[in-house]
């Protein structure tokens, strides 16, 4: 397996990273020794691209990702990634969660990103861009990003800003859930932002793993998602399907297929899947290396297009 890279602003990263909400009772790895595990083989596969958030496990995320760094002596060959949520968006909030999170991982932060809108608080979008911007100038964060913002507030967001820039746009982006493709991915192919696939796998729906008749009930984060209820998970099976068919062609699993299709639909996208071991870690990371041909991506393109998943489900 070769690892390819793209950059965020101008920094090189491998085109697919490891996203760490999986550091959380809400999915379920808490023990730091299996955290460690992962994160170790990662970087054997070429992984130097960590995403975390301070509300993944109230800072567990965070902390596993630190202390797994320091301890393999990679800080330095890595680029970090976190967030803010939204309710921590005043300014002083801003500059004290920074610290927090900076604490939680034992060193400065590559990217700061806005989890969120802060679409309860009634935060001015100036106030935490700026505050952002003066983390920048003090040096203890690298770059600004955001997370699950719609164009009209990225325009907004960046309007607030004197010398900096926004670089990334973090968004939801899978197989089955394209709506990201009508305005925010193109949006940042035009201002050149590098786009971070959040849930790239449909929360593992696509992976291969499940199948309508046997939909275990869940006890994690996806209890109660829209893409695995009878309703829509008929039509996912369906995408599932054409990818294990693809991924025979290939040698390929069709998490690999379903990653690969991501990485080929833009080249500012940058996948970001998780792991709960460090064998997922490795079946994720060989999405990247390798060329499905365009006959087969279009196949994909056809058939997944005709998915609605719906969430009007009660």
């Amino acid at each position: 397996m070769r690892m390819e890279f793209r950059y965020i602003g101008d920094v090189k990263v491998s085109e697919v990273g490891l996203g760490t909400w999986q550091f959380s009772d809400s999915w379920g790895v808490t023990n730091y020794d299996l955290a460690k595990s992962i994160i170790e083989r990662a970087l054997d596969v070429g992984v130097n691209f960590f995403d975390t958030a301070a509300v993944y496990g109230m800072g567990m995320s965070e902390r596993f990702l630190g202390q797994a760094l320091k301890e393999l002596g990679e800080r330095e060959n890595v680029f970090i990634a976190t967030k803010i949520p939204g309710e921590f968006l005043s300014r002083h909030d801003v500059f004290k969660a920074t610290k927090r999170s900076m604490e939680r991982l034992g060193s400065y932060i590559d990217l700061m990103q806005v989890h969120w809108p802060p679409c309860w608080d009634n935060i001015p979008t100036c106030e935490y861009m700026r505050a952002l911007e003066e983390l920048v100038h003090i040096g203890v964060i690298r770059m600004i990003g955001l997370s699950d913002f719609p164009p009209e507030l990225i325009e907004s967001a960046w309007s607030c800003l004197s010398t900096e820039d926004i670089v990334s746009i973090q968004v939801k982006y899978n197989l089955v859930e394209r709506d990201a493709e009508k305005e925010i991915i193109p949006y940042a192919e035009a201002y050149d932002l590098s786009v971070l696939a959040w849930s790239p796998l449909a929360k593992g729906a696509l992976s291969g793993k499940y199948r309508p008749e046997n939909l275990p009930e869940f006890s994690d984060v996806r209890e109660g998602s829209a893409v695995f209820h009878p309703e829509n998970f008929r039509q996912v099976y369906e995408i599932v399907k054409l990818l294990e068919e693809i991924g025979a062609k290939y040698g390929k699993k069709p998490s690999q297929v379903a990653l690969k299709w991501l990485l080929m639909a833009s080249e500012k996208v940058i996948v970001i899947p998780g792991a709960k071991s460090p064998e997922q870690v490795e079946e994720n990371t060989g999405a990247s290396g390798w060329t499905m041909s365009l006959d087969d991506w279009m196949k994909l393109e056809e058939e997944s297009g005709k998915i609605r998943i719906t969430r009007v489900l009660w």
